[in-house]
């Protein structure tokens, strides 16, 4: 991704220095991302929050380097997320209000809850904020295998598809029908809503693409890669041996992938109604 040199984003507010408590779930990060998605959505239950120290701790000038060079590379994504969708909100006569993402180390405290860096970048539509500890650019590369700017352009863009859904009221629609529906059935739901994310983050790149041009060579392979990386199945594959689909609550690999490069094809936001489409 061509990134160096381009305008960053204001809009950063930075937690690093500051330690604190989190939160860790049984279960590994795949637990986590399933109970915080449901405390967020507004259901879940605290009690399966276990309070740990913070894990802030001083690091090397060398990774201090680097976690700047990471920063600076979120900024400039966040810029290239806002002027887009300032455009295309403008086209429909709307006003894109942007969000707010916040670095954190550790663990940290959103108007959602508290977290820990276990649980993965996340989205909070309580306070417009977008969470991200990056050292998550690491477990990209290391633990899902999935390397390259680009992937972790992708997952900013995921979390940014969020803060679009909580602006067009979608994330208030599906956290009504918490109430109303089954766990099973209200799964299917919370597969929708994260698909449509990944189909955002591709209609950002679209864009991006053709207006900025700022996507290189690979760039899109990069974003699939790690798509397909934390897809429900193999994720679940990888942690208990086998796939519970009624359990899958941000879709499997083969989804992620499709519904990320069917936005990129289409650039076009209204081609994304995953719940229409998958109901």
């Amino acid at each position: 991704m061509k990134w160096a040199g381009r305008r960053q984003s204001g809009n950063i507010e930075d937690r690093r220095r500051f330690g604190g408590k989190g939160i860790v779930i049984g279960g590994g990060i795949i637990g986590v991302i399933v109970v915080l998605f449901q405390l967020f959505m507004g259901g879940g239950d605290l009690s399966q929050l276990q309070q740990i120290p913070g894990t802030s701790q001083e690091l090397t000038p060398e990774q201090e380097q680097a976690e700047e060079e990471r920063k600076a590379f979120v900024s400039v994504v966040l810029a290239e997320t806002e002027d887009v969708w300032t455009k295309l909100f403008s086209q429909q006569g709307m006003e894109y209000q942007m969000p707010v993402l916040v670095l954190f180390r550790g663990s940290v405290q959103s108007a959602c809850g508290s977290a820990s860096s276990a649980s993965g970048p996340f989205y909070c539509p309580a306070d417009n904020k977008l969470y991200i500890d990056l050292s998550f650019y690491e477990e990209l590369q290391q633990r899902f295998q999935a390397p390259g700017d680009f992937a972790m352009a992708y997952v900013i863009a995921h979390e940014v598809g969020h803060h679009v859904q909580n602006l067009l009221g979608t994330s208030e629609k599906v956290q009504k029908l918490r109430s109303q529906l089954s766990e099973k059935e209200y799964n299917r739901y919370s597969v929708m809503l994260e698909l449509q994310a990944d189909f955002y983050a591709g209609v950002w790149a679209h864009h991006a693409h053709h207006t900025a041009q700022i996507v290189e060579e690979g760039d899109i392979e990069e974003a699939l890669n790690a798509a397909n990386a934390i897809g429900d199945d193999r994720l679940q594959k990888q942690s208990q041996g086998h796939a519970v689909p009624d359990a899958f609550t941000h879709g499997t690999s083969e989804q992620r992938m499709y519904w990320f490069k069917r936005g990129f094809d289409s650039g076009n936001p209204s081609r994304g109604n995953t719940f229409e489409e998958m109901n």
